[in-house]
């Protein structure tokens, strides 16, 4: 082998070991950046009342209602409980314990279920659906009153899009 062709071999398997060593430094997928601050991070505050549970209530059903649509419609307090639950004539019983799953698990996990949807539908990031208590379906929002998560709301019954305008409907009422 002349001295220049082995020059150049040396020469390129360094620089792929360097470009391999680069490539590794970086993270592998978006869910490998670890982030500065922690996400999804508002505090929990004293529940819902029963008062306010049933005004949350009592606007969601109205904007379903309005729109012609047979929904469940569940409250939860901070800690995930039941409060305040209306299944609407027609609706479907099958979305009875969906709409307190949304509920519990938008209280417990501190954001909306639509940002599970969003993980396995456009993420692609099944994983998701391996945590307990997760339901990748939106329609689950958590209520928060001066800065600390009071409880959440959880519809089922409509679309995932029908499910969660009801639930800004009612968690609108309460601010």
């Amino acid at each position: 082998m002349s001295r220049s062709l082995g020059f150049m071999m040396r020469a390129t398997a360094v620089g792929c070991a360097v470009l391999s060593a680069g490539a590794l430094a970086q993270p592998d997928t978006p869910r490998d950046v670890v982030p500065e601050a922690m996400p999804f991070n508002t505090p929990y505050g004293e529940p819902i009342s029963l008062a306010k549970a049933d005004e949350l209530l009592a606007a969601a059903l109205a904007e379903a209602k309005r729109r012609g649509w047979a929904l469940n419609v569940a409250v939860v307090d901070s800690g995930g409980n039941l409060v305040a639950f209306k299944r609407m004539d027609g609706a479907q019983l099958a979305s009875i314990r969906i709409a307190e799953h949304k509920a519990r698990a938008a209280v417990e996990f501190r954001r909306e279920t639509k940002v599970f949807e969003s993980a396995v539908q456009e993420g692609n990031n099944p994983y998701v659906m391996t945590l307990d208590g997760i339901i990748a379906s939106r329609g689950g929002i958590p209520l928060v009153q001066a800065g600390k998560i009071i409880g959440a709301v959880g519809c089922s019954g409509g679309t995932g899009s029908q499910d969660e305008a009801v639930c800004k409907a009612g968690a609108a009422s309460l601010r």
